[in-house]
């Protein structure tokens, strides 16, 4: 899943898209590069981001959608979690609703997913955007988010949206110290055992840079396509990055590995050089 985040202050690509005109070229070199799943995003949510009003959410988002949807059948996801956003995204062409929220902060939200029959990513995080790297908590981290994404694919079931339409998320960065984020990755078959697919964005996290000894986001590639395989070995289904090109080819390795051939080999005779 490439990353097209149209806002001018996230925290590795803020501005880099603001564009709308350059937002959609990148977007369509990300699927040139390998992207599967394109995520379109017009509100920050980085440590400490303020909210954006609908109106500007709105202006941002639409575009890139309508654009990347006259021109490529990739699938497109709507990072948002406000109703109107997802539901005017929709109409012009998104395919995907990406709830950092998981259906809490709009109430209107699970309705819609229902009604239109969409897929929902649904999300971990403690607190909300400007308040969540304030001392995060946990008694048992793994445990409880584990039990809050399965408390939450209940509630969007019992709003009328289909199990096999859910993806969780557990919010990597979202609310959690490095010790909490380590303990997350290395836990992802704990995770898996709610049954549904999974989803992990870590690509240029400040939890890297802290590993990297305060490197800042320009210089957390490496850790980030480290992140990314192990993500990948530990049962991750959708990997949520930044940097497609180099991702796609790291995880190649890393899945030739874990099967011991390549992914699209179809006979156990060919060879690689």
């Amino acid at each position: 899943m490439g990353i097209v985040n149209v806002t001018p202050d996230s925290f590795y690509d803020g501005g880099k898209r603001f564009d709308s005109a350059r937002a959609v070229a990148d977007g369509f070199k990300m699927i040139e590069s390998g992207a599967e799943i394109l995520d379109i995003g017009g509100e920050s949510t980085r440590p400490g981001a303020q909210p954006v009003s609908l109106a500007e959410e709105l202006r941002r988002v639409l575009p890139v959608i309508r654009e990347l949807r006259r021109g490529s059948g990739v699938p497109i996801s709507v990072d948002t979690y406000k109703e109107a956003v997802a539901r005017a995204a929709l109409d012009v062409g998104a395919d995907i609703v990406n709830d950092i929220s998981a259906l809490r902060f709009d109430p209107a939200m699970a309705a819609l997913v229902a009604r239109e029959g969409v897929p929902i990513i649904l999300m971990h995080m403690q607190g909300e955007p400007r308040t969540m790297q304030r001392e995060p908590y946990y008694g048992d981290v793994v445990r409880e988010v584990r039990e809050f994404l399965a408390e939450r694919v209940r509630s969007a079931n019992q709003a009328g949206i289909g199990q096999e339409r859910i993806i969780i998320d557990p919010g990597i960065g979202f609310g959690k110290t490095l010790a909490h984020n380590l303990a997350l990755l290395k836990n992802l078959q704990s995770l898996k055992s709610v049954g549904q697919p999974l989803l992990i964005g870590v690509s240029r996290k400040a939890f890297i840079g802290k590993i990297l000894n305060a490197a800042g986001p320009e210089e957390r590639l490496e850790g980030s396509l480290a992140a990314a395989v192990a993500a990948a070995l530990s049962g991750a289904n959708i990997l949520r990055v930044h940097d497609v090109s180099e991702t796609v080819r790291a995880v190649r390795v890393a899945d030739a590995i874990r099967l011991g051939r390549l992914l699209d080999q179809v006979g156990d005779n060919e060879t690689a050089g």
